[in-house]
């Protein structure tokens, strides 16, 4: 009997009553990614190492509670725009947008209440390897950025590489840099430290 590679789950209640769901991919190497609807985020990846073990090689939390109210952001989708914006300001098309800020007198991934605390609608994908859609409505003056975007991101699991894959439409200009905001250990998901890892990156700089 063929089971499903794509398994779904409840996994809880926000604080203000809205229903997040586990979705858990599975593909046929044995590896697997679970990812929840609050903030599109990636809970758990797991692969095997060289020796066959599998576990998982990002941080994350057990309970919907915790993402909440103790989350440095593991494995979300950060947004409307990753990173910060100094002085919680911009200035687009000569006039200037007062952000929320929630980084001293910056503004962090998307303020007080980025992509990574909402919950968005999700939707199994049928196709070659298991897939999962996000997609989230992001109101005009949310956060203070101009525009309403419609965004979505795409995870599959294709062998042992989760692909991300991040869309976004707008109806004015408007600053848009979509990121997952996972933190790696290719050990033992963070049991040890990271600091006897060593990183190639294959790029011209750096």
């Amino acid at each position: 009997m063929l089971t499903s590679p794509i398994k779904s789950r409840p996994f809880g209640e926000t604080s203000e009553k809205e229903a997040v769901k586990a979705f858990t991919l599975t593909s046929p190497t044995g590896a697997s990614a679970t990812i929840i609807s609050y903030g599109a985020t990636v809970t758990e990846l797991k692969v095997a190492d060289r020796a066959g073990h599998v576990e998982s090689v990002v941080l994350g939390f057990d309970n919907l509670k915790q993402y909440e109210e103790k989350s440095p952001y593991f494995g979300t989708v950060v947004g409307r725009v990753g990173n910060r914006i100094a002085k919680g300001r911009f200035t687009l098309d000569g006039t200037e947008y007062v952000l929320a800020a929630n980084n001293g007198p910056n503004h962090l991934h998307g303020g007080k209440k980025g992509y990574d605390k909402r919950v968005w609608a999700a939707e199994v994908l049928e196709g070659k390897d298991p897939s999962v859609r996000f997609t989230l409505t992001d109101a005009d003056g949310t956060e203070g950025y101009p525009g309403t975007v419609k965004a979505t991101v795409t995870y599959t699991l294709a062998g042992n590489t989760l692909r991300i894959e991040y869309t976004a439409t707008t109806d004015q200009a408007t600053p848009i840099n979509l990121t997952n905001h996972s933190y790696f250990n290719l050990k033992d998901a963070g049991k040890t430290g990271i600091l006897g890892h060593v990183m190639q990156a294959n790029a011209d700089l750096y």
